[in-house]
């Protein structure tokens, strides 16, 4: 609630799927960072005479999506042809659905409260243009055009800002754990246009903003905090909303009007004549949900069961990445799953984001937590230790070959670690006697001397046996 005024929301959420080929053609789909215009093909650039194929793998992505999403994905689904004109589209209309959109009547659960799932289709993504600096015309890259894309359309249900990112990290973490997309959007495999009105609550829907191609959650919640503040304004001002599709400046943090929004009629939607309708068998369906994989709310169940915590449990059910790391790394482990969970949620996950990545991005691979985690629990070597040879597994190496290079096997020797324990009691008196009146926590002070000591390398169980012996 804004000032007596609500938002109406919805979303329009575009993935690019991760197919062997384009959705209407057999051109290679994968040209991320290729030479541009070296996926392209006569369908891809328009060229008179071509026939498109519908891609099944890409039918089959969009049916476990929609299934991932409770709709409704039965029956018969059609391509129409949706006409509008794009320097980056040379066929002057996309392939897409119009009234039988592959999936449909859909919802999603996430923190804020569900979302309905009025429809997700299947289209064809259009090419990119690009503009060099310092001249007066601009390229065009055709890779893009013609890959496949799934389109989900929201109800007006998105609540406000925050609610829209907890929305769109949960259909990115289905997409990703499906399989089904990169869903990522710093590349363009995940892009959003948000639907905007306000009005005064029980009043009818205001007139709608679009703003598009928002391709970060950040732009996403911050274009809406702004475009509620700024229509909010307009209408306590007397002024009138009009339909406009907008763009976003994020440097600038405003939108800007891009064109007048068009109305269904023009996109002039036709059902393709050159794609039958496709009929969704019960039996197609059956076997497509028979090879989805375990969706992010699975995983948090099991592995709260498992043991872990809810919070840690989350963390890692949504990122695909994550979870299949944490599930290979407790199977070759064989020890406590929180154990693990405290490693990946913590130092690592500090490692990645230091450095901006993803686990898939570095060396380090399950067995070699596992036997990071093996070192400690044998007494090898002291959680210090390990947190110190931390980012050599990391890049790769066997942390039981860094052990033994770098001589950091701990010491439980009792001859060794008494004597120190003896040094710091003795130099500590003050210390000491705190102890020896009640206060049981001035002990740490001790032990952690104790360790420095030992240079790290000292059972830490042994030092703090060793400790409360000598200060009785």
């Amino acid at each position: 609630m804004h000032s007596g005024f609500e938002a109406v929301i919805g979303l329009e959420v575009h993935l690019q799927l991760q197919t062997r080929s384009k959705m209407f053609s057999s051109v290679d789909a994968n040209y991320f960072s290729d030479a541009p215009n070296s996926h392209t093909d006569p369908l891809t650039l328009g060229l008179p005479g071509v026939l498109p194929t519908i891609n099944r793998q890409a039918v089959e992505h969009a049916l476990m999506f929609g299934l991932a999403l409770n709709c409704d994905v039965s029956g018969f689904t059609q391509f129409h042809r949706k006409h509008y004109f794009y320097p980056d589209s040379p066929h002057n209309y996309q392939l897409s659905q119009y009234d039988r959109p592959v999936a449909r009547d859909g919802w999603l659960e996430v923190t804020g409260g569900r979302v309905g799932i009025k429809r997700a289709h299947l289209e064809n993504d259009a090419g990119k243009l690009m503009h060099p600096d310092g001249v007066d015309f601009s390229l065009v890259d055709m890779n893009r055009a013609g890959c496949a894309l799934i389109e989900m359309v929201t109800e007006p249900e998105i609540l406000g800002p925050d609610h829209a990112r907890a929305f769109l990290q949960k259909v990115q973490a289905i997409a990703q754990a499906l399989g089904i997309s990169d869903a990522r959007p710093e590349e363009g495999k995940m892009r959003c246009d948000v639907n905007i009105s306000v009005r005064r609550p029980g009043e009818p829907f205001g007139t709608k903003v679009e703003i598009k191609n928002l391709n970060s959650f950040r732009s996403v919640a911050r274009s809406l905090e702004y475009e509620i503040d700024r229509q909010i304004k307009v209408i306590k001002n007397g002024g009138r909303i009009t339909q406009d599709t907008a763009g976003w400046d994020e440097e600038r943090g405003r939108t800007f009007v891009m064109r007048t929004k068009e109305g269904e009629a023009d996109y002039r939607y036709l059902p393709d004549p050159d794609l039958p309708p496709l009929e969704i068998s019960p039996e197609w369906v059956a076997s497509v949900r028979a090879r989805m994989p375990k969706l992010p709310d699975q995983r948090v169940l099991e592995y709260v069961g498992a043991g872990l915590k809810p919070s840690d449990a989350e963390l890692i059910a949504y990122n695909a990445g994550l979870a299949k790391f944490f599930e290979a790394t407790l199977e070759q482990y064989g020890g406590e799953a929180q154990r693990v969970a405290n490693w990946l949620c913590g130092d690592i996950a500090g490692y990645l984001n230091q450095h901006d990545l993803e686990i898939g991005a570095v060396r380090l691979e399950p067995q070699g937590l596992a036997g990071l985690l093996k070192l400690i629990d044998d007494g090898v070597i002291s959680g210090r230790i390990a947190k110190d040879i931390l980012s050599d597994v990391m890049d790769g190496a066997d942390p039981l070959e860094i052990v033994k290079e770098k001589g950091l096997t701990q010491v439980s020797d009792i001859s060794a670690i008494d004597a120190a324990v003896a040094a710091v009691v003795g130099s500590n008196a003050d210390v000491v006697a705190q102890i020896r009146a009640g206060n049981a926590k001035a002990i740490n002070a001790l032990f952690g001397r104790v360790m420095k000591e030992m240079g790290g390398k000292a059972n830490p169980e042994v030092v703090r046996a060793a400790l409360e012996k000598a200060v009785r």
